[in-house]
């Protein structure tokens, strides 16, 4: 039978949602700006020259215990539920699927991101996904967060597209991650995964996906493209050939992010009926 899977996966924060997702009410409960918290995060990983997403969860953890606020995971997932996702996300999961059918296409969504995993279960989408692969806590026997169990940073997300595409579903198993599996034994081809990412530190990925054969689409806040600076990122995404669209992050049907992934939907779908014309 005919492998018919294709797979969307995201980047969290600032793609599906505004803004990172520990700002919304995490850092505020803590009593300090959010700036604050990420040039501590910036500072210390200089200092120590230590990896940015490792230092800021153990700024989350160090920060909480001075103010005596516990980091409980049902915490960390009633904290999710204060993200606000950008415009037309809430119905994008149904209204793609249906799309995907039409074209006889599997759809599944996957993330990818150096969020936290825990805060993403509680947000209302998180049901909509295959698998979540994103930064984790490890918890103790009362349920509060003691270490960093798993980093997603810049590069190491490639490591979990590999995952999606052999159909891993873990992060531990790294004797499965490292075997070799033909490429048509893979249940989900690269050549049919589309990801989408909000900039530089997606970078790796949608450079890996677009060179295996996928396509990759960067999205932007729309309330920010006045910003020099995110026009001159947008910019050098396209220059550098790290991507192969750019859209503002607005999922609402007919907007130009979903008429792009239904194009490329479609071409995925041509390509399994004419394989040899592709």
């Amino acid at each position: 039978m005919t492998n018919r899977t294709a797979a969307i996966v995201y980047d969290f924060d600032g793609t599906l949602a505004e803004g990172n997702i520990q700002e919304h009410s995490f850092i505020p409960q803590l009593g300090i700006e959010k700036a604050e918290f990420w040039n501590e995060v910036g500072e210390q990983a200089r200092k120590h020259d230590a990896d940015p997403i490792l230092v800021y969860m153990w700024r989350m953890l160090e920060v909480s215990r001075a103010k005596k606020v516990a980091v409980t995971r049902a915490a960390m997932i009633e904290h999710g539920r204060a993200t606000p996702m950008f415009e037309g996300v809430a119905s994008w999961f149904d209204r793609i699927n249906a799309y995907a059918k039409t074209q006889d296409l599997e759809l599944e969504h996957y993330i990818v991101s150096s969020g936290i995993e825990e805060m993403i279960q509680g947000c209302s989408i998180f049901s909509k996904f295959k698998r979540v692969f994103a930064s984790r806590f490890i918890y103790d026997d009362r349920d509060e967060a003691i270490w960093p169990g798993v980093a997603v940073n810049y590069t190491t997300k490639t490591q979990f597209l590999f995952r999606i595409n052999k159909g891993i579903d873990n992060t531990h198993d790294t004797e499965a991650i490292n075997r070799w599996v033909p490429m048509d034994e893979r249940p989900v081809p690269f050549e049919r995964m589309i990801f989408i990412g909000d900039g530089e530190t997606d970078i790796p990925a949608m450079k890996m996906i677009r060179h295996q054969g996928g396509h990759s689409v960067a999205v932007f806040d729309p309330k920010n493209w006045e910003r020099d600076e995110l026009q001159d990122r947008v910019h050098r995404l396209i220059a550098e050939d790290r991507v192969h669209f750019v859209a503002p992050a607005d999922y609402r049907e007919n907007k130009q992010l979903d008429v792009t992934i239904k194009g490329i939907l479609g071409r995925y779908a041509k390509r399994l009926k004419h394989p040899v014309c592709s």
